[in-house]
This record gives C-alpha cells, structure tokens and sequence, in this order.
C-alpha cells in the first residue's frame, strides 16, 4: 500500500497523487511496484527500503549522501494459535531526505494512523526532522501503553489463577513473557539509535527537536526500566505457580496413597476369610460381623495415625 500526504497552508493534511518536495511517502506491505515508484521518484536506494522490510532487521541509523536513514521497532499486537493476544515488534524505516520523508513497513500501525488522522500537535510533512522525532516518540509512547496492558492482563490471570489453575492461565503466562522479552529486546535497540542521534548529529536539529528527542530517550528508557520489571513479576509468578502446582500434586498423591492403604486393610481381611482352609470364627453365627469389625478397627487406626501425621 502505498499513500502520499502533504501539509496544506492551512495546515490541513492531504493526501495526493504525486510524490512532491515536502510530502510524506507512507508504505506499508508495498507491491514491487511500488517500491520500484518510490525509489525512481525519491531517489531512494531501493536496498534501503527493503531492508525495512525484513522483520529480522535490526534497529539501526545510517547517513549517506546527505539522506539519513533510521529503522526502529515498532510494538504491534497478534493473536497466537491459542487464540491468546501476543506483542510483539516489526521494524519501521523512516528515510528523510531533502525533499521528503518516507516510512516503510510491513504492517500497518496505528501509530501511523494518529499521523494520517492529523491528531499529532504541530504536525507538519514540511518538517522532516521534526516529524521524525514526533514519529520516534509515539513509538515509545504505544511500548508503554502496551506494558500498562501486559501488566493489567498479568493481574487478570493471577486472580483468575487463585481460584483455579489451568493450561490456559498457563499458556496466557507464556505468551506475556515472550511479549515482554519482544518489547525488552527492541527497546534497548532503539534506545541505541536515540543515543546516536543525538551524539552524533545524523540530523540537523533546533532546540525543540532536541527536547522532543530528550523525551523520546526518557520514555523509551522508562519503557525498558517498566518491561524489565514485569518480565521479572512475571517469571518469578511462574516459578512460584509451578512450586504451587508440584506441591499440590504431591499432596494429592499423598492423600490417595493414605486412602489406599486404609482401604488395603478390607481387602486383605476379606481375601482370608475367602479362602479354602480353616480359619478363626469361620463356624461362629457372626462371622461376618466380626471380620467387619476387625476392617474397621484396622482401617480407623491406620486412618488416626495418618490423621496424626497430616497425611490428609
């Protein structure tokens, strides 16, 4: 897919047909087609924008020939086979040059649609560098949406796990845990290209750009700081629930080995009295009555001392 907007005088965002000085080239999941397009008419390396493309493509800034070229990751949710919500990353390109600024992914984003729908402050196509940095910004802002979400969705599943524990509770643990070592991962990469930009000068910047950047560094660091914690909450509610869940088998296979022993003691009195040999009170009118009450004083005290010994 590929959209071309433009800032009006009225500061109005429209979208047009060509790609012209001051536009915004959006593309996400691009046709070769269009690809081909953006880097005949942008004068683009079209390598550049299909390594935007690659969502194993690692989150670095690269200048050339007076164009910068930035690729981040950006949060995103999916569902897994389970049916279960996953977070989880994607690279984003974002190339600025002197004329326009191009975004490249596979997906599309609502982080682009708060640009497409004008909601941004101070949103202009005109103003590349800043526009990056607006962009930057709202990627670390939705990472920290995202982990307020994991950490509600965590707390969820551990009221849920208190009444009862099952497979799904379990694969629910599993998929936060990948998203958040998802989340870590790419924050500390992206944390990496900020730190770039702003030391080494990859863009020219005026002092609000660089408190818009100071900010994206201090979001995407809270976001880290956030994701490492939970990670640990959750890995340490893991391990606990997992000491729960053998320590509840095992008082259940304490309680039904007790249980049959006790009842071990009927079944042996009964098999002896069902033998073909003499045995004691076997002529008696109650002797029926008498092996029941020999099962049952065995029976009772097998069961006291267990009592006594907490078995059950």
């Amino acid at each position: 897919m590929l959209e071309i907007f433009k800032s009006t005088e009225t500061r109005n965002l429209e979208k047009v047909e060509a790609i012209s000085k001051g536009c915004w080239v959006n593309m996400f999941a691009p046709t070769a087609e269009e690809i081909a397009r953006v880097s005949h008419d942008a004068q683009v390396d079209i390598d550049i924008i299909k390594d935007a493309l690659d969502d194993e493509e690692r989150p670095r800034i690269e200048r050339d020939d007076g164009r910068v070229y930035i690729i981040v990751d950006f949060p995103y949710i999916v569902r897994d086979e389970t049916g279960l919500d996953v977070y989880e990353t994607i690279p984003i390109g974002i190339i600025l040059t002197d004329d326009y600024i191009i975004t490249v992914s596979l997906k599309d984003s609502p982080i682009i649609e708060e640009f497409r729908k004008n909601r941004v402050k101070e949103f202009f196509t005109f103003k590349k560098t800043r526009f990056a940095l607006q962009l930057l910004f709202l990627i670390s802002s939705y990472y920290l949406r995202y982990l307020k979400q994991i950490n509600k969705k965590t707390n969820e599943i551990e009221r849920v796990v208190h009444k009862s524990l099952k497979n799904k509770e379990l694969y629910a643990f599993l998929a936060l845990e990948k998203s958040l070592v998802y989340f870590t991962t790419s924050l500390k990469s992206n944390k990496v290209v900020m730190d770039k930009i702003l030391r080494f000068n990859y863009v020219r910047m005026y002092e609000e750009d660089k408190d818009i950047l100071e900010d994206v560094i201090i979001e995407i660091t809270q976001a880290i700081e956030m994701a490492e914690t939970y990670h640990t909450i959750l890995t340490g509610m893991m391990n606990a629930f997992a000491s729960i869940i053998s320590n509840n088998l095992n008082i259940v296979m304490k309680f039904l080995t007790s249980i049959t022993i006790i009842l071990s003691f009927p079944t042996m009195v009964f098999s002896l009295y069902g033998m073909n040999v003499e045995l004691p009170f076997q002529h008696s009118p109650h002797a029926f009555l008498i092996a029941l009450v020999i099962c049952s004083v065995l029976s009772s005290l097998t069961a006291f001392i267990f009592w006594k010994k907490r078995y059950f």
